[in-house]
């Protein structure tokens, strides 16, 4: 799918994401005493929300406020929820966070990143044995995550892009299998060649043996870049979202609720963010022709 392509897509995504939450029945702007907040869907529904529970009890009681999790179906529909009013906190890829920020003309505050998004990374994964670098995928299938992925789309399409490969032109096929975890079974199910996904993502389903790191295997791993962040409108009320701020920076692992939180989150701890950290996802947007 050609970059133009691809944009087309996402704006389509975004008008059937507005009608979405601006159909009967949608949350109402402004809730007294909720915290509306969702993440894109780069995984399983099912395991955003059990990643988000602790998190979500944890923050009811830092704000006072009761904290609604609302999945949404695509990660243009966090954007739109968020500019529009539906959502009050996103967890955002780079990528989003940057489409929201140039969408809203700069009107999300992002509050805080993991300490682990300051130098996030993605991997190429494959089966085939006669693919050990980016050049080797000339003539091959590739599937990406979502499209709006930083960390499954943007980034790894801008590394192949600095090693001369377009993965418009000189690969046989790219697909978009729509989430990190979507990816890896594409690449072990033989339906494509290789994979590019969030490292986070694949570590986590090495470890819990959900992958076979000896059929499936990382052939690539790209240099740092900033990633994810919990984001939030800039109209919400500075003082909830300083509580918010303050919630996060003071999860510990050595306590119990902050490492099974900490744990869940896949971060070490977190960190204060700001929205120039962003700039590079931005330009390598641009560059790629994903962001007019």
């Amino acid at each position: 799918m050609s970059p133009l392509s691809s944009l087309k897509s996402l704006l389509a995504a975004s008008v059937a994401a507005f009608l979405l939450f601006a159909a009967p029945g949608a949350s109402a702007q402004n809730t007294p005493g909720v915290l509306r907040v969702s993440a894109i869907p780069d995984e399983a529904p099912t395991e955003l929300q059990r990643k988000f529970k602790p998190l979500g009890d944890y923050l009811a009681k830092a704000t006072g406020l009761k904290v609604e999790f609302t999945p949404v179906t695509d990660y243009a529909a966090s954007v739109e929820g968020l500019i529009n009013k539906k959502l009050d906190m996103v967890w955002f890829g780079g990528f989003t966070f940057v489409q929201a920020n140039v969408r809203s003309k700069g009107q999300v505050t992002p509050l805080v990143q993991r300490a682990e998004d300051e130098k996030f990374r993605s991997v190429f994964i494959t089966t085939n044995p006669g693919i050990h670098k980016l050049e080797d995928l000339r003539g091959k299938t590739l599937s990406f995550g979502s499209e709006s992925s930083t960390s499954g789309h943007l980034m790894p399409r801008s590394f192949l892009l600095g090693a001369k490969i377009n993965p418009d032109t000189d690969l046989k096929r790219v697909s978009f299998s729509g989430a990190h975890d979507a990816t890896v079974a594409a690449v072990a199910g033989g339906k494509v060649d290789a994979g590019a996904l969030n490292i986070s993502v694949w570590e986590k389903l090495v470890e819990a043996n959900k992958v076979d790191p000896k059929l499936v295997r990382v052939f690539y791993t790209t240099p740092g870049y900033y990633d994810y962040n919990w984001s939030v409108r800039s109209d919400m009320n500075p003082a909830l979202q300083k509580k918010i701020r303050d919630a996060f920076l003071a999860l510990d692992a050595s306590t119990p609720q902050g490492k099974e939180i900490l744990e869940l989150q896949r971060a070490s701890k977190f960190v204060p963010t700001k929205a120039e950290n962003y700039k590079a996802i931005e330009a390598a947007a641009r560059n790629a022709g994903l962001l007019k």
